[in-house]
């Protein structure tokens, strides 16, 4: 078994793991995505509430109304929080993408080297074929 053969099984994990790194690459990004989705939806609630005076209402409407729109500034405060917490997810998978698909290539170029190697071995090995069994000049002389 070549050298090439040998590394094959440790290229092919590798190929993999770095698939596995970016699948979930992307899952980390649309969690983002859907998170400042979420963030945008609670600020736009806030924004509508702080609009509307509440002109005509009664105290403990106002109250229920003011004590609403500090739920949702807790929301909003929360959610912020979460989005820092994708991020810092989203930066790891990054990173184990990038270590994951320097390896693959690494091993890679590896064995692509050794079936050169291999090739080239197995063309001097052929010519040194063909030049003993090619007609024998007499010495000059």
């Amino acid at each position: 078994m070549s050298r090439a053969e040998r590394l094959q099984p440790a290229a092919d994990q590798a190929r993999q793991r770095s698939e596995d790194a970016v699948a979930e690459l992307a899952e980390r990004q649309q969690a983002l995505v859907r998170a400042e989705r979420q963030l945008a939806e609670l600020k736009g609630y806030r924004q509508e509430y702080a609009l509307d005076a509440g002109g005509g209402l009664s105290v403990s409407a106002l109250l229920n109304r003011q004590q609403f729109v500090e739920r949702i500034d807790r929301a909003i405060a929360q959610q912020q929080r979460e989005i820092e917490r994708q991020q810092r997810l989203l930066e790891q998978a990054r990173l184990k993408w990038r270590t994951a698909h320097a390896r693959e290539t690494a091993l890679d170029g590896v064995i692509e080297r050794y079936r050169d190697e291999e090739r080239r071995h197995e063309e001097r090995r052929e010519q040194r074929e063909i030049d003993d069994r090619g007609p024998r000049r007499p010495p000059t002389g």
